[in-house]
């Protein structure tokens, strides 16, 4: 399953990255992040940094270990989570086109296991659509956190 969704976000890019990799500061930017831990983090930059992220899903809690996987700063970082037998890969990307930045999110999920794999065929349609709306929201949350910033 592959998602992506972007917004605008009328700012500098240099903030958004700002707001992006503040991932301690994103459960004050992103109303669906309840707490987030820091497990690793690096001497310098965000490359290898690991957190454990609980958020709103599907009305329920959920917990996920991440780590960031590749950086290029001021342009795009890449995590990834395994849990229940699946691999999730998400991009955030910012390329700026004149007085405003463009955001977008990606999101790559992939069963491993037998059993995700008959999940995944059985639920995936309900579970892309409220991944998709969550992704949006995200977007969302991180243009008015950036906009009202900048203000």
């Amino acid at each position: 399953m592959k998602i992506k969704s972007k917004v605008s976000i009328k700012g500098r890019k240099e903030d958004v990255w700002h707001a992006i990799t503040d991932i301690e500061g994103s459960v004050e930017m992103i109303s669906a992040i309840e707490s987030i831990e820091i497990l690793e983090k690096p001497e310098s930059g965000i490359l290898g940094l690991k957190w454990k992220e609980t958020r709103t899903m599907f009305g329920k809690e959920a917990t996920e270990i991440m780590w960031i996987t590749d950086v290029k700063e001021n342009e795009y970082y890449q995590t990834r989570a395994e849990n229940h037998g699946a691999v999730y890969i998400s991009r955030l990307e910012i390329n700026e086109v004149g007085q405003e930045t463009k955001l977008t999110m990606g999101f790559e999920g992939e069963a491993q296991s037998f059993g995700a794999k008959i999940m995944s065929f059985l639920t995936g349609f309900m579970f892309k659509g409220a991944t998709e709306k969550a992704l949006k929201q995200d977007l969302i949350d991180i243009k008015a956190f950036v906009e009202k910033s900048a203000h």
